[in-house]
Formats: C-alpha cells, sequence, structure tokens
C-alpha cells in the first residue's frame, strides 16, 4: 500500500469515527450568529399554511417552546418559533433540513428573530439539537453539559 492510499484510508477512517461523536456543525459558531440560545420543551405544536420569502405557500409548525434555561438572549417562560413543515388536516409537508417536533420534545433551540419578529431556528436545521431522554444529542454521544460548554466557550470569543 503506498503512503498516499494509506492517507486517504487514515483520513477516511478519522472522518468516520468524528461523525460517531457528534454533531459535526461548530456549536461555537452556531451560537455567535444566532440571537437566543435555550434548552427548552416543545409544549405544542400547531401546523398551519403560509406563504414563504419566495412566495411558495407551504406548511409551517408553530411550536410553543417552554424555556428550561436561557443561554443567550432574552429570557422568557416561553417563546413561540415556527418551522417549516408539519401537518394540516390530513396533509402533510417534510422538510429534509429540519427536524419534526413533536410535543413533548426537549432540545438546544439557537433561534433568530424574522423580519416580522417570529422566531425561526438559526440555520435552519442545524439550529435545533434534539435532546433524549438522557440529555444526549439525539445519534451522537455530545451531552447536554458538553453542548453548555461550548456555548459558554462562543459567547466568551465575542465578549458577551
Amino acid at each position: 500500500m503506498s503512503i498516499r492510499t494509506f492517507a486517504v484510508l487514515a483520513l477516511l477512517s478519522t472522518t468516520a469515527a468524528a461523525a460517531d461523536l457528534g454533531p459535526s456543525p461548530d456549536v461555537e459558531t452556531r451560537t455567535r450568529g444566532a440571537g437566543r440560545v435555550v434548552v427548552a420543551r416543545v409544549l405544542d405544536v400547531q401546523g398551519r399554511f403560509a406563504i414563504n420569502r419566495f412566495g411558495d405557500q407551504l406548511i409551517v409548525s408553530n411550536a410553543l417552546l417552554e424555556i428550561e434555561e436561557t443561554l443567550k438572549g432574552a429570557s422568557a417562560p416561553t417563546v413561540r418559533v415556527d418551522i417549516e413543515g408539519g401537518t394540516v388536516g390530513g396533509l402533510t409537508l417534510k422538510v429534509s433540513d429540519l427536524p419534526v417536533l413533536l410535543a413533548g420534545d426537549r432540545g438546544v433551540f439557537f433561534l433568530d428573530a424574522a423580519a416580522d419578529g417570529t422566531l425561526t431556528p438559526h440555520e435552519r436545521g442545524r439550529g435545533i439539537l434534539k435532546l433524549s431522554t438522557a440529555d444526549r444529542v439525539e445519534g451522537t454521544t455530545v451531552t447536554l453539559d458538553a453542548v453548555r460548554q461550548q456555548i459558554r466557550a462562543g459567547l466568551v470569543r465575542v465578549g458577551r
């Protein structure tokens, strides 16, 4: 085996191993970019028809979040977040880059205020880290405490 082939194989195995350890997007960067970061539980989700900024009619879910912890931004006991996708009557829209939120789900939410004041996930699906009952980011071994540390590090870097 040549050195070049060995290097490529080593890089691929390292990349695969890293994928199993946690989310690939940088939490510190998302923290700096988002207007608010909260740990919250979904209390309710209601689907409705809406028109996006491109003029397309689609289904949007309005999720009521009960804030457990505010890590960045203004504190509030609850907030409403609009997320593309959901169900209205018997019609369901699934959006590939956004998670489906259900009542009872918990997560770390990186949020931005839209021009009309509506909160939306920062960087779409990258703005929601759903948590398992064991307080780990779903599909990873990353704990909520580790995410909090990364968020605090991101805030320190921007002097907040």
